[in-house]
This record gives structure tokens, sequence and C-alpha cells, in this order.
């Protein structure tokens, strides 16, 4: 693993932070100590916003079988 001081870690952030996301962490190091573990987070799988409903609501494919249901005719003025 690769350790920098601030100074170099503070002109190459950008480099460096490209480099963890590529899976090469790397430490900073201030007057030769190793204080900060720099890592890059995983991100989660994205999941449809109807994830929550699964199994517990449908969806018609088309409008039309909403349109002639007694909620739709709450929403018409």
């Amino acid at each position: 693993m690769k350790t920098v001081n601030m100074h170099e870690a503070k002109t190459h952030q950008s480099r460096l932070v490209a480099d963890a996301v590529r899976g090469e962490p790397f430490i900073i190091a201030r007057s030769g100590r190793p204080p900060v573990k720099e890592v890059a987070i995983e991100e989660p799988e994205a999941t449809s916003p109807f994830g929550l409903l699964a199994g517990r609501a449908t969806f018609p494919d088309d409008g039309a079988e909403f349109a002639e249901c007694e909620t739709a005719a709450t929403f018409e003025r």
C-alpha cells in the first residue's frame, strides 16, 4: 500500500482518489506517522423504487386499467 505525505496528498488529491476507486488504497502520513487510510466506498446496488412494494402491489402495463377504476375518478375534476 502506498504512503504519501500530507503535502503530496493535497497536491495530487484527484489522482490519489481515482487510484483508490480503482482498488489502490493509500495512507496519508503526517510527520512520518500514518493517521489516515484512504479507501474507496463500495456503492450499493441500484434498486428500483418499486422494490419496496415487491409482492404487495401490481402495476398495470398501461393506464387503461387504472382509468376504469373507482380510484381514478377521485383524481379527475
